[in-house]
Order: C-alpha cells, then structure tokens, then sequence
C-alpha cells in the first residue's frame, strides 16, 4: 500500500508544482495582497481538495462516467469563473493596476474571501476533478477501498499546503511586492491574459464537447 501511495502522490506533486490556475490564484493575491491573504488562497485550495478526495472516494468518477454533463457543466463553470477573474484583473490593468500602495498589516482582502477564492478555484477546475477521479480509479484498481482513497486526501491536501504556502511566501515577499507596486499596471495584465486564455480555453472545449 506504502508503494501504492508514493506513486500517486509523485504524480499529484507534479500537477500541484506545475502552473495552472491554483498557482496563478496564489500569485495574483500574494503580490496584490501580502502573504496572509495568500496563505488563505492556500488553506482554501487545500480544503478543495480534501472535498474533491471524499468525493472521488464516494464515486465521483462513476458519476463522471454515467453522466458525462455533469464534468461539462463543471467545465462551463470553471471556465466561466476564470474568465470572471481575467476581467477583473483586465480592468485594474486598464485602471492603472493596484489602486493603493500595500501597507504590511493592511489587508483589503478578508481572511473568508480569500479562503473563498482558494476553494473556488479549486472547485470550479475539471482538471482538478479528473485528478482526483484518476487517482482514485488507480487505487480502486489496485485493491484498495474508500477509506483508502479517503485516506489519500490530506496527504494530497497537505502536499498542497507547502507547495502553494511556498509559492505564497515567494510572491509575498518585500521584494515581489515592491515590484508589484511598481509595475502593478503589467502584472494585472500578466494575470489578465493567464486567467484569460485559462478561462476562454477551457469554455471553448465546453462548447465543442457539447456540440458533439
């Protein structure tokens, strides 16, 4: 079970280490933001997956198989959401990007909205559904039960708590926040267009998949 579990975890560090909208969500409230609101994002994310983990454990990837709308309905509003968010950072580009110089200590952002955002990101991402699905299926395929695949869940959700709780304090540091306040317009660009084609790319492989 030990070798079982090590595997699958090296594949879901992969994913998590990789860039995508977790990384970007981590990014964009770090240096907008500061380090607390990040971590937030952080623990936000790693609650998404502890939800995806008992739902994978309880048959999410059946559910996916018998009723392909339900991951198409997950893609459109995945999609939807990073599309919402590549909008807000597009119209604090075209504002002239950060509207305040951040003052440490100073938190515009809510430890319950960045949380909030974490899990929403989370939540909304079919890639992370399908990760969760795949992991599952491997573990149900070698023998193990659902508490088993239940099981995995904290050790993929802490994982994911210092691969991204890194990325936080690396985008929160004075240096990257400094930068921030200095090039906040290219930044929220940088972030507009990431979330942009994230959230266009993925709502484009909606429409196509439900004109099949």
């Amino acid at each position: 079970m030990i070798s079982i579990y090590a595997l699958v975890w090296l594949g879901v560090l992969a994913t998590q280490i990789s860039p995508g909208p977790n990384l970007a969500a981590v990014a964009s409230v770090g240096l907008a933001h500061g380090r607390r609101p990040a971590l937030f994002v952080v623990t936000g994310i790693a609650s998404g997956m502890l939800v995806w983990s008992m739902a994978t454990a309880l048959g999410l990837g059946v559910l996916i198989e018998a009723f392909p709308m339900s991951l198409l309905v997950l893609k459109f509003l995945g999609g939807g959401y990073l599309l919402f968010l590549g909008l807000k950072a597009a119209r604090a580009t075209l504002r002239g990007g950060a509207a305040q110089t951040i003052i440490p200590g100073a938190r515009v952002l809510s430890d319950g909205q960045a949380w909030r955002h974490g899990i929403l990101v989370l939540l909304t991402n079919p890639k992370a559904a399908l990760m969760w699905a795949a992991v599952a299926s491997f573990l149900f395929g070698h023998g193990l039960n659902a508490w088993y695949v239940l099981a995995f869940g904290p050790m993929g959700a802490l994982s994911g708590l210092v691969i991204y709780g890194t990325y936080a304090w690396l985008f929160s540091t004075g240096a990257a926040m400094r930068g921030y306040t200095r090039f906040a317009r290219w930044f929220e660009g940088v972030f507009a267009a990431a979330f942009g084609l994230m959230g266009a790319s993925l709502l484009w492989a909606a429409l196509r998949e439900a004109r099949r």
